[in-house]
């Protein structure tokens, strides 16, 4: 089990655990005063060059890896490997929950994890398709039950620690498929990266809102653009690692702040 660790007054005290690795005696104890940290991740495509599993991988590591680091006692669930995706659908590659189906599944797991005693939960989102709906269950839950919960895109609750570190530079942020994501992956699993990559010129900063005032959708625009959003080519191993931490150092101390809130 990966966890983390402090030695105070001569005595070890462990912060992180994982909730698969746990009996239910331990989660019983645990669960009352643990945050629980889900990652919600994607099965779709990346382009011609990414596998389908990165949002899964990433959102699941930046979780673990944040969990790891701060001082508050964190059960981390298993990642959930499906999402929203019916946007992707256009190129296989992807297995994707509707709409309706995703809220549902997202409804039915904090309902369960509240019937296990937690009382402080945070989905941490890794697919831009989960983002809203993963709010709206957040909200719906705790309207239900006195508890709290969050919900974010790892980008968001991250996003000044990304501009700090200047990864908005000539990519999109966080994209999709793209000088981001790609450069991620490297630092995370090179092995799965090809080494012809799709290039595209004249890629400008990314705009340095986490969000837009509207939601754009336009048919045909992700076929448009092949399925990636700026430029593969333009990733690096360096690039991800930098981002991998600050990503990291930011996600734990939004885990932190909510915990003692």
């Amino acid at each position: 089990m990966i966890e983390t660790s402090i030695t105070a007054k001569g005595y070890t005290i462990r912060f992180m655990k994982l909730f698969a690795e746990l009996n239910r005696t331990q989660l019983k104890e645990l669960a009352p005063n643990s945050l629980a940290v889900v990652p919600l991740g994607a099965t779709e495509q990346h382009g011609p060059h990414l596998v389908t599993g990165t949002d899964y991988f990433t959102v699941e590591a930046l979780s673990r890896a944040a969990a790891e680091r701060v001082d508050v006692p964190v059960i981390v669930t298993p990642a959930l490997p499906f999402g929203s995706s019916d946007h992707h659908l256009i190129f296989g590659g992807t297995m994707s929950l509707s709409t309706e189906t995703y809220y549902r599944v997202l409804r039915e797991l904090l309902e369960s994890l509240v019937t296990d005693g937690f009382t402080r939960i945070f989905l941490v989102n890794g697919h831009g398709g989960n983002h809203e709906l993963a709010q709206l269950a957040c909200r719906d839950v705790a309207l239900k039950h006195p508890v709290r919960i969050a919900a974010g895109s790892y980008w968001n609750i991250c996003w000044d620690a990304l501009i700090a570190v200047g990864s908005h530079k000539g990519r999109a942020l966080p994209g999709h498929a793209g000088d981001f994501e790609t450069s991620l992956m490297m630092a995370q699993r090179p092995e799965l990266i090809p080494t012809d990559l799709p290039s595209r010129d004249n890629i400008p900063d990314a705009d340095t809102r986490p969000c837009s005032p509207y939601r754009h959708e336009r048919n045909g625009w992700w076929k448009d653009i092949n399925g990636h959003t700026d430029s593969p080519a333009n990733a690096t191993a360096e690039k991800g690692k930098r981002d991998l931490e600050a990503i990291v150092a930011a996600l734990a101390e939004a885990f932190g702040k909510f915990y003692r809130d």
